[in-house]
């Protein structure tokens, strides 16, 4: 990998991975399971966890980059819209920053949903080892 490379992966916030994430994690706020709450709180629907989109960069970097021999470091991330069940989610990736001394790469990222607006960004280091 090299500075400026790019990645994207589509995601689909299904109902599959909703109920998988609340089965396992047992997170039942009613922000994310009643919808009369979430609509009281100004939201459309449900919001999906926000940790769902952790699960989504998790695959990324064990499954969709050309290197299998990696480890995540550090990551951060920041919401700005809220995410629904069924949303069509576009995930993009692209390397800032390769140090061959220390093994590591950091990524900038962000999500947008399907109408094009950004969910959340963040950054992510991993390391080579």
């Amino acid at each position: 990998m090299k500075k400026g490379d790019r990645f994207q992966q589509a995601f689909k916030v299904s109902d599959p991975v909703y109920r998988g994430f609340m089965d396992l994690f047992k997170d039942r706020n009613p922000l994310h399971t009643e919808s009369t709450f979430a609509r009281q709180k100004g939201f459309a629907s449900e919001v999906m966890h926000g940790n769902i989109l952790n699960g989504f960069l998790s695959y990324f970097i064990g499954e969709c980059l050309p290197l299998k021999n990696v480890i995540i470091h550090t990551q951060e991330i920041k919401y700005s819209l809220p995410v629904y069940l069924n949303d069509q989610l576009k995930f993009t990736a692209q390397v800032e920053d390769v140090f061959e001394s220390v093994n590591t790469v950091d990524f900038k990222f962000y999500f947008e949903n399907q109408a094009g607006k950004k969910v959340a960004n963040g950054k992510i280091q991993i390391g080579i080892i």
